[in-house]
């Protein structure tokens, strides 16, 4: 198992991230072809915001794994780390100023080695599921794994969120972060291409966390990246009682493999309606063959768009605390994700046990199984081309 360690190396303010930004990371000097981390930008920056540095442990195969701790000017808190680009806690206060941890996710890093439903990570090369692990692209057939059943599910058997990323933490007026890179080279996971990654993750004194993604490739390629935080804004429980909007007319209905059929189907008269603020348990368990090929919510919602910049796509309020989530994104399309398959053999931060629909996921996307699917918005990266796609979650309290 890894090893794992709690001694942190010294606290690293904007003023020190904005040097430590141009500086090698853990893993070497970024090369001339890969993205660079996110600029400091004009004005001036909040010196009460911070980013923290430390060991997390190491992989059976003795690779260093590191944390990164960004602090907001306001308290609010996210830690993540270089295995799989995880977020593994989020800390925000309720309507009483009380702070809670508000993402699934383990203590130490076995957990995450020992396997998890794919808790706080960043998914790739292509997230969600492509149907039969196929596709053709200009003309040669590509074979992926099947890990979902008949199906590819989230990048494979050794997605992004099973590889160790390179970290290096930023500073600018927008605030602190850590940029995440890795390179996954052509082939793996049966994709074509060299595709170099950044995901960079900026903390605000908003209350914002901003996530950025970009991406090339040497050669045509797939690419939907996508972040799969479990969210729970009460801090446990179950997570029915949370009111849920979505900005979506539409869905994409699936086959009993969850692979979409095809069809854009209108929301209204069915339990995916959720341009209107309801429970998550309101219609959950309502008899809808869509609801039980998923064992629940496990569906992409077509988001209600105007325009390529960034816009709503869903809002979140747990009544208990007054705690909201609010989601704004580039992308077209919304996976809403219920936790259906959590069954209380996982126990995590605090010893709390994950039981049935006690974490929720929104995962910004593109749709699932595009390679197949000429309908639906093309996931192709060419040479030459930038993959560029930003998702912002909006934190707060409803008194």
């Amino acid at each position: 198992m890894a090893r794992t360690g709690t001694r942190q190396q010294p606290l690293v303010t904007i003023a020190t991230a904005l040097v430590l930004a141009s500086a090698a990371c853990s893993r070497g000097e970024p090369s001339a072809d890969e993205a660079p981390a996110p600029e400091p930008t004009a004005g001036e920056p909040d010196m009460s915001a911070s980013v923290r540095r430390a060991p997390f442990g190491a992989t059976p195969e003795g690779e260093a794994v590191e944390m990164f701790t960004l602090t907001n000017a306001n308290g609010v808190e996210v830690r993540a780390i270089t295995y799989g680009g995880t977020i593994i806690s989020l800390r925000t206060p309720d309507r009483d100023g009380a702070m809670g941890d508000i993402v699934l996710g383990f203590e130490t890093l076995d957990g995450y080695l020992a396997g998890t439903p794919y808790f706080g990570a960043v998914i790739g090369r292509y997230g969600n599921r492509i149907a039969g692990g196929r596709f053709e692209l200009d003309g040669e057939a590509y074979e992926l794994a099947n890990n979902d059943g008949p199906n590819h599910l989230h990048g494979g058997s050794v997605g992004f969120d099973k590889v160790v990323w390179a970290g290096q933490p930023f500073g600018n007026a927008d605030g602190v972060g850590v940029v995440f890179r890795y390179t996954s080279a052509d082939g793996e996971e049966g994709y074509p291409g060299t595709l170099s990654v950044q995901v960079a993750y900026t903390l605000t004194d908003s209350d914002e966390l901003v996530v950025d993604y970009l991406a090339t490739t040497d050669r045509a390629t797939h690419v939907n990246l996508t972040q799969h935080s479990y969210f729970n804004l009460a801090g446990g429980g179950a997570i029915l009682d949370h009111e849920l909007t979505i900005a979506a007319s539409a869905y994409t209905p699936v086959t009993a493999t969850l692979i979409p059929t095809g069809e854009v189907a209108p929301v209204e008269g069915t339990p995916f309606d959720f341009r209107a603020a309801t429970a998550i348990g309101a219609r959950i368990d309502s008899p809808d063959a869509q609801l039980r090929y998923g064992r629940g919510y496990d569906h992409n919602f077509v988001l209600d768009r105007s325009g390529d910049g960034l816009e709503l796509a869903a809002r979140v309020m747990e009544p208990t605390t007054g705690r909201t989530l609010e989601i704004h994104t580039t992308e077209p399309g919304l996976q809403f994700y219920s936790g259906n398959f959590l069954d209380g053999t996982l126990t995590g931060k605090g010893g709390q046990t994950y039981g049935h629909r006690t974490g929720f996921c929104l995962e910004t996307q593109h749709y699932p199984d595009s390679p197949n699917q000429p309908s639906f918005p093309s996931t192709i990266l060419r040479p030459g081309e930038e993959y560029r796609t930003r998702t912002v979650f909006a934190f707060g309290v409803q008194r």
